[in-house]
């Protein structure tokens, strides 16, 4: 039987979470995108925004792995235009980003296993998004 897209990233994910710097080279790559991703975060405390990200990449999971999806719709409405307005294309640079640094910390990456990421989450991520 083959293993389900939600089982290989909640596994990929466990071993990029075995090295804080996972999360700083995200943000590294992320920000380094454009001026205007730079700018979202201009004012922000970063530890605690790694920590967001780190709970909000496990809720996109979770969703992916059958759990309700009440997190990532309040994730929705934080990051609307009425909230932090992350604006609709930013979703798709967010996530190449988030995928380059799994590929570098994932000894077991593969493109099978960027294909289970990407399919796994972009129902969530659209979530996220349609809110907007």
């Amino acid at each position: 039987m083959e293993t389900p897209d939600s089982d290989i990233v909640f596994q990929s994910y466990g071993r990029c979470c075995n090295n804080p710097q996972f999360f700083v080279d995200f943000y590294d790559r992320f920000m380094g995108t454009s001026t205007d991703v730079r700018d979202m975060f201009r004012d922000t405390d970063m530890k605690q925004q790694r920590h967001l990200l780190r709970n909000g990449i496990m809720q996109l999971i979770l969703v992916a792995r059958g759990m309700p999806d009440s997190k990532l719709r309040a994730l929705g409405q934080s990051h609307s235009r009425s909230g932090y307005n992350v604006r609709p294309e930013l979703y798709s640079v967010w996530l190449d980003a988030l995928m380059d640094t799994v590929a570098r910390h994932d000894a077991e990456f593969s493109p099978a296993i960027d294909g289970a990421w990407r399919r796994a989450i972009q129902p969530g991520i659209e979530m996220i998004r349609n809110a907007y």
